[in-house]
């Protein structure tokens, strides 16, 4: 009787704890920004400090240098990218129309040509729901920029970002032995190496995902986008980009770059064959390199995160914390994800299951 109170007593105090830390992060998310990308920077350069350290170089003058390092690295990027990348998606907005009026006519004519109808039905409620889409993203976005700007916290997270971000990531570089030591001395001595074990998990989850796949998605972004470039495909910069970067989920990037480039190659090329089947090429080509070579030796087998509960993750620490929950979705998605494999492990070997 008195073990099952202090398992009963033990379940409490971490379901509790698990919704206040829900509830505090909900409630605090207006302030988190500076604190989570400070810690997601430190958790993703801790091992190059760590590697410095070994070297004989001070922990704190190893922090300094990678942060200062990243930095420079990030404000070039911001520097040479993001001007050519706005500029893309300005065009691409100004010429979307035009590319969406040749897929209409080249849809429209061969519609009429298998069924004997014109697309007029269907043409008029794409019109209506595109302008629909459009008058509704367009209030959005001016209502958030009109509450970004107008809000009272607005200036004092820009500056958060930019000051305080730097200063968490090297504190938490600087102290992060000292941080794992401490908690893991907080830990009931009776569970200590199931929970080291956990963590573990958790680390390299973590680690094939954060550092491993963020590798991979700023390679495929590089490869598409100098495909497309080359080919010439319009705004193949921009779609290459994007198809890259959103290659964190599996499948999710590739197959959105394929239909935009494929869109734009059949809006711009059409009846020429040639390049448009290039266009596809350089997507069948990317998901080759990225299956057989850069998951592989990069990510490797150790994110056990499937594709259905990341992008549930992502909805739903989205929909709950905003731009800061998609930030923390992976983490807490790995750590959940951890947590209930070691659940059900236990449940399995369970007297209940069998």
């Amino acid at each position: 009787m008195l073990d099952m109170s202090i398992k009963e007593k033990t379940f409490t105090f971490w379901v509790i704890s698990i919704l206040l830390t829900l509830f505090l992060m909900i409630y605090l998310r207006p302030i988190l920004l500076p604190f989570v990308a400070g810690a997601a920077i430190a958790y993703l350069l801790d091992p190059i400090v760590t590697m410095l350290k070994r070297a004989g170089i001070p922990r704190a003058v190893g922090a300094l240098t990678i942060l200062i390092i990243f930095a420079i690295l990030i404000l070039l990027l911001l520097v040479t990218v993001a001007p050519f990348l706005v500029r893309e998606l300005k065009d691409f907005a100004v010429g979307l129309p035009a590319h969406m009026e040749n897929l209409r006519g080249l849809i429209g004519g061969y519609y009429k040509d298998w069924f004997g109808t014109e697309l007029t039905e269907i043409e008029l409620g794409f019109e209506e729901a595109l302008r629909r889409f459009a008058d509704s993203s367009s209030l959005k976005l001016g209502s958030f920029l009109r509450h970004l700007w107008d809000g009272s916290l607005a200036l004092v997270n820009m500056i958060a970002l930019f000051v305080v971000t730097p200063v968490v990531a090297f504190y938490l570089l600087m102290d992060w032995p000292k941080l794992i030591a401490k908690m893991d001395s907080w830990v009931p001595r009776k569970h200590v190496e199931t929970v080291r074990g956990l963590a573990n998990q958790i680390d390299r989850t973590l680690n094939g995902f954060m550092r491993g796949q963020v590798t991979v998605c700023l390679l495929l972004a590089a490869f598409y986008a100098i495909g497309l470039v080359t080919i010439g495909l319009k705004h193949g910069f921009l779609i290459g980009v994007t198809a890259g970067l959103l290659s964190f989920i599996p499948y999710v990037g590739s197959m959105v770059g394929l239909l935009l480039a494929g869109g734009m190659a059949l809006s711009q090329y059409w009846p020429e064959l040639l390049p448009i089947g290039m266009v596809l090429g350089v997507f069948v080509a990317g998901q080759l390199i990225e299956g057989n070579v850069l998951q592989p030796k990069i990510v490797g087998d150790q994110v056990n995160l499937h594709p259905v509960w990341l992008i549930f993750a992502l909805f739903v620490f989205g929909y709950l914390m905003g731009f800061v929950g998609m930030l923390v979705a992976v983490p807490l998605a790995a750590t959940i994800g951890v947590l209930v494999r070691f659940a059900l492990g236990q449940y399995l070997q369970s007297d209940i299951y069998k």
